[in-house]
C-alpha cells in the first residue's frame, strides 16, 4: 500500500502554496522581461487571471504529490548526510581516535564524492532518465548510511562518506530538474523551494538529534526516509521534457496529464514543449557534444548558473555547516543550544523563502540572503576579533551565537534552494546536461577547498577567515544585483530564449 499520510500532508502544503501564488497573479515579473516581451523575444505568457480552483487542482493529482513528495524525502536525506558531521564530531574523533587532519578528511570527502557524482550526472540523467537515476542515487545514500553506522576503520567511515557524496552530486542536479520539468510555471518557484525546504528540515533534525544520539545511531536513523521513497518510486511518471527530447513524443501528453488532472487543458503546454524541443534539435547542426556548451550565445547563462551555485560555498556555507561545533566552542558558546537554535532558526528562514518566492520573485529573494549572509559572516568575524583581543567578554558569546543564526537564517531564506531553481530553468534542453555538470563542479570544487581548508584557515586566523566570507558574499549581492534578472511567472521555454537571446521563432501562437 502506498503510505497516505505523506501525500495528505503534501497536498495540504501545495494548496497552501498554491493560494499564495494566487494572490501574486498580478504582480510583474523584472523590467527586462517585460522588455523582451515588447520586443517580441519572449513568448507571450498565459493570462494571469486564472482561478484559485484552477491552480489548486494543477498540483493536486496523485503523479504530482507523489513526485513532490519522493523528491521532498531525497531532499531530506541530503540534508541529513551535510548535517551528519557538525553533531557528531567529538563523538566520531574520541570513539575513533581521529585527529583533527583525519577528522577534516571525513568532513572534506563529502565534497570529494560530490564532485565525482557532478561530473556524471548530466550526462547520466540524460541517458537514463529522471527516475532511473533516482533509483541509483537511493543506492549510494543506503550504502553510505550502513558503511558508516557500522564503521570500525577510518576508511569505512571515509567510504560511506564518499558514496553520500555521489549521491548528492547527482541528486543536487537531478532533484531541482526534475522539479522545475513537471511544475506549472505559476508554481515552479515554490514547489521546487518548497521540495528543497526538507534538505534544511533534514540538517536541522540531524543537528537537533545529534545532540542526544550518537553518531552510530544516528546513522541507523538516516536509513529510515527510504521507506517512504521505495515504494513510490515505483508510481511517479517521467518528465515530460526528457521524454520529449529521447523522441517519445506520444507519451508526453499522457504524463503531463496525469500531473495536471485529466480534465485539464494542456494543449498549448504540450505544443510548447514539443516545439521547443524540435527547434533547439534545428539548431544544433550536428554539435551534441559536451562543449557545445561553451558557445557564444550560452555565456550569460553558464556564467550566471555557475556564479549563483558558487556563491553559498565560497561565501562559507561548507565551513558554517560542518565545523559549527568549532565556531561555537572557540567562541564559548554552549554546542547543544547553538545546534538547536540553528536548527529551528534555518528551518524558518527556509519556510518564508518557499511562501516567498513566487511572490517576491527569485532574484529578491537572493539579494536579501546574500545581504543577511554578508551580516552574519561580518559579525562573527567581529566576535572572533573581540575574543582574541579580550574585548567585551560578557556579550561575546551572545554575539556569536547571533551572527551565526543570522548567517542560517540567510542562507535558508534563498541561497540554499533558489540558485538551482534558477540554473534549472535557464538552460535549453539540448545543453541542460552539460550545463548541470559544469554548475555542480563549480559547487563541489569551491565546497571542498572552504571544507577542507576551513580548520586551518581557522588555526591562521579565525577573523581573517569570516572577513574573506564577508567579502564574498558582499560581490555576491553585487553580482546578483547587476546582472541576474528575474525568472518568475515564466515557462521554461520562455526563460531559456531569454537567456540565449535566440527567440523562438512560429512555435506556439
Amino acid at each position: 500500500m502506498i503510505p497516505t499520510c505523506p501525500q495528505h500532508f503534501h497536498c495540504e502544503l501545495l494548496l497552501y502554496i498554491s493560494w499564495l501564488v494566487y494572490l501574486s497573479d498580478h504582480e510583474f515579473t523584472l523590467s527586462r522581461l517585460g522588455e523582451m516581451e515588447e520586443e517580441g523575444l519572449l513568448l507571450a505568457s498565459p493570462s494571469s487571471s486564472s482561478s484559485l480552483l484552477s491552480g489548486i487542482s494543477n498540483v493536486s493529482t496523485r503523479p504530482f504529490v507523489l513526485a513532490f513528495t519522493v523528491c521532498s524525502c531525497g531532499a531530506f536525506v541530503s540534508g541529513c548526510i551535510s548535517g551528519y558531521s557538525a553533531p557528531t564530531q567529538s563523538g566520531i574523533m574520541k570513539d575513533l581516535n581521529l585527529s583533527i587532519a583525519d577528522y577534516s578528511l571525513f568532513g572534506s570527502i563529502l565534497t570529494v564524492g560530490i564532485i565525482l557524482g557532478a561530473l556524471i550526472c548530466g550526462k547520466l540523467t540524460d541517458l537514463v532518465g529522471r527516475i532511473n537515476t533516482m533509483w541509483i542515487i537511493n543506492v549510494f545514500f543506503l550504502s553510505g548510511w550502513f558503511s558508516i553506522a557500522f564503521a570500525k576503520l577510518i576508511w569505512m567511515l571515509d567510504m560511506g562518506r564518499l558514496l553520500h557524496g555521489i549521491g548528492i552530486g547527482i541528486s543536487a542536479y537531478l532533484g531541482p530538474i526534475y522539479m522545475t520539468e513537471i511544475t506549472p510555471r505559476n508554481l515552479r518557484g515554490a514547489v521546487s523551494s518548497c521540495s528543497q525546504l526538507f534538505a534544511i528540515v533534514g540538517s536541522s533534525v540531524f543537528y537537533a538529534l545529534g545532540t542526544v544520539v550518537g553518531w552510530r545511531d544516528l546513522a541507523i536513523l538516516g536509513t529510515i526516509p527510504f521507506l517512504v521513497i521505495v515504494p513510490l518510486l515505483f508510481f511517479i511518471p517521467e518528465s515530460p521534457r526528457w521524454l520529449a527530447k529521447v523522441g517519445r513524443e506520444n507519451e508526453v501528453k499522457a504524463v503531463l496529464l496525469s500531473l495536471r488532472g485529466a480534465k485539464s487543458d494542456i494543449s498549448n503546454e504540450v505544443q510548447e514543449i514539443l516545439d521547443y524541443t524540435q527547434h533547439v534539435k534545428e539548431q544544433e547542426d550536428g554539435d551534441r557534444g559536451f562543449f557545445k556548451l561553451f558557445q557564444r550565445k550560452y555565456a550569460f547563462s553558464l556564467i550566471i548558473g555557475v556564479t549563483l551555485i558558487a556563491l553559498p560555498e565560497l561565501g562559507g556555507n561548507s565551513g558554517y555547516s560542518y565545523y559549527t561545533d568549532s565556531i561555537f566552542t572557540l567562541t564559548g558558546v554552549s554546542s547543544d543550544f547553538g545546534f538547536i537554535t540553528t536548527s529551528l532558526v534555518q528551518m524558518l528562514g527556509g519556510v518564508l523563502g518557499t511562501m516567498l518566492v513566487d511572490v517576491s520573485g527569485r532574484r529578491s529573494l537572493l539579494l536579501v540572503s546574500q545581504a543577511g549572509s554578508f551580516l552574519g559572516c561580518l559579525a562573527t568575524a567581529i566576535s572572533f576579533f573581540l575574543q582574541e583581543n579580550r574585548w567585551w567578554e560578557k556579550g561575546n558569546s551572545i554575539l556569536a551565537l547571533i551572527s551565526v543564526l543570522v548567517y542560517f537564517a540567510s542562507y535558508g531564506l534563498a541561497m540554499s534552494s533558489i540558485p538551482w531553481i534558477v540554473a534549472s530553468e535557464i538552460y535549453p534542453v539540448d545543453v541542460k546536461g552539460a550545463a548541470g555538470t559544469v554548475c555542480n563542479l563549480t559547487g563541489s570544487i569551491s565546497s571542498w577547498v572552504v571544507a577542507y581548508s576551513f580548520n586551518f584557515l581557522l588555526q591562521w586566523s579565525s577573523t581573517g577567515t569570516f572577513l574573506m566570507f564577508a567579502i564574498v558574499s558582499g560581490l555576491g549581492f553585487v553580482f546578483i544585483a547587476k546582472l541576474v534578472p528575474e525568472t518568475k511567472g515564466r515557462s521554461l521555454e520562455e526563460i531559456q530564449c531569454l537567456f540565449t537571446d535566440s527567440p523562438l521563432e512560429n512555435s506556439t501562437s
